[in-house]
């Protein structure tokens, strides 16, 4: 991936949560997916979930989307949620 891409990529130290999931070095942690796109994906993310005894997703065992490398692979299933909502909506 290019270092030019600066817009893959953003850092909020100064958030109470830095770093807020384990396993990704510090300085290729990706606030940019803070909250992750692939959430409505369900187990379908590819991420590491678990569902609460309520029925929550868990996915605080997951560091994919912010991983400084994943930018793309996030961006590419963009499509199957757009679809996904689609199919939802009635619109498909």
């Amino acid at each position: 991936m290019s270092e030019t891409r600066h817009f893959s990529f953003f850092q909020n130290r100064e958030c109470e949560y830095f770093p807020c999931h384990q396993g990704v070095p510090e300085e290729d942690f990706n606030c940019l997916f803070c909250f992750c796109p692939l959430y409505a994906l369900g187990r379908k993310c590819g991420g590491a979930c678990d569902y609460t005894e309520q029925g929550i997703k868990d996915c605080s065992r997951c560091a994919f989307p912010h991983v400084r490398s994943n930018y793309d692979a996030v961006l590419a299933r963009f499509e199957q949620i757009a679809e996904m909502v689609k199919a939802h909506d009635g619109k498909a």
